[in-house]
């Protein structure tokens, strides 16, 4: 009797085991096919001299990675992507955590403004950088500068001048992926504790105490996982970069993922660009981690 129900057990778990990979299996197989191989590829491809064009392959060791440290174009792009991602991560932080906060009160136009933000989120991020595009055409030609003209004020050839070129696609950047980051800071501010906020009103807090000294350690641990995934994102931008200004003018736009693309696509250079791919996901890696790491000095919640 007691040999039966041992054996019924097993045969249970065994059953339960196998269902359970049956769900994951597929998961699995696509993590490994989709994700796993294709970053193996990379790191093999950038150890070769490989010609897309020619089909040509040969093994050279590290001999991309050190080319990197005599590349101009490469020490460039690097620091074109963090002024960019110094000028997104900031801006997008700021103001959708302020909107966060309005919007939190429900106040009067609160959803008519939640729809406005989170609008620019689900539309094409191909539509979105061709309509800036015209927008900010040169002369009076473009709507930004025609309105600027009614008001006096002659507007810059945005896209087409260094120092405009690259505060036009970081501003268009922020207002397009500004509602997700609002979405994910308003359910934690629904979330904060009345209770603790009330406290602190009765204590005198208010204004901008009440804001630093109880709200935003209550929302640090959102802050802190928009903070990383808003740094990954604004390092691996790409569409909007090659829409709006095709790396110009002058280089001043490319960023590391658009060089990746040149190297691949134009010049062919397939085990280069696969060198330069790997020092992006390492960077990326490297930021992620320390603001993982911080967490603990930044958040309070953090055991």
């Amino acid at each position: 009797m007691k040999r039966q129900k041992q054996n019924s057990l097993r045969s249970m778990h065994q059953r339960e085991a196998l269902i359970g990979w049956a769900f994951i299996t597929p998961q699995m197989a696509g993590f490994i096919i989709f994700v796993l191989l294709p970053l193996f590829s990379v790191f093999m491809y950038g150890m070769q001299d490989k010609n897309l064009l020619f089909g040509t392959s040969s093994f050279i060791g590290f001999g991309n990675f050190t080319r990197l440290f005599a590349d101009p174009l490469f020490t460039k792009s690097m620091i074109n992507t963090l002024i960019f991602s110094a000028g997104v991560v900031p801006l997008n932080l700021i103001f959708s955590l302020l909107l966060a906060l309005y919007l939190g009160k429900g106040k009067n136009g609160a959803l008519f403004v939640r729809g406005i933000i989170f609008l620019p989120v689900v539309t094409s991020g191909v539509a979105w950088a061709i309509v800036w595009k015209y927008l900010l055409q040169g002369g009076t030609a473009g709507p930004v500068n025609w309105l600027l003209d009614q008001i006096g004020i002659a507007g810059p050839n945005w896209l087409f001048e260094k120092g405009w070129a690259m505060t036009s696609v970081i501003v268009t950047r922020v207002m397009k992926n500004l509602g997700m980051n609002v979405l994910i800071f308003m359910g934690a501010v629904m979330n904060m504790p009345n209770d603790v906020i009330e406290a602190a009103r009765i204590d005198g807090a208010k204004g901008w105490k009440l804001f630093y000294k109880i709200k935003l350690p209550l929302l640090m641990p959102t802050v802190m996982m928009v903070t990383i995934v808003t740094v990954i994102g604004s390092m691996r931008v790409f569409d909007t970069i090659k829409l709006m200004t095709d790396g110009g003018p002058e280089g001043s736009t490319m960023v590391l993922v658009y060089y990746i693309y040149h190297q691949a696509f134009k010049m062919f250079d397939t085990g280069y660009a696969s060198a330069i791919a790997v020092v992006l996901f390492l960077v990326v890696l490297l930021l992620t981690a320390l603001q993982w790491f911080m967490r603990k000095r930044i958040s309070y919640y953090e055991a």
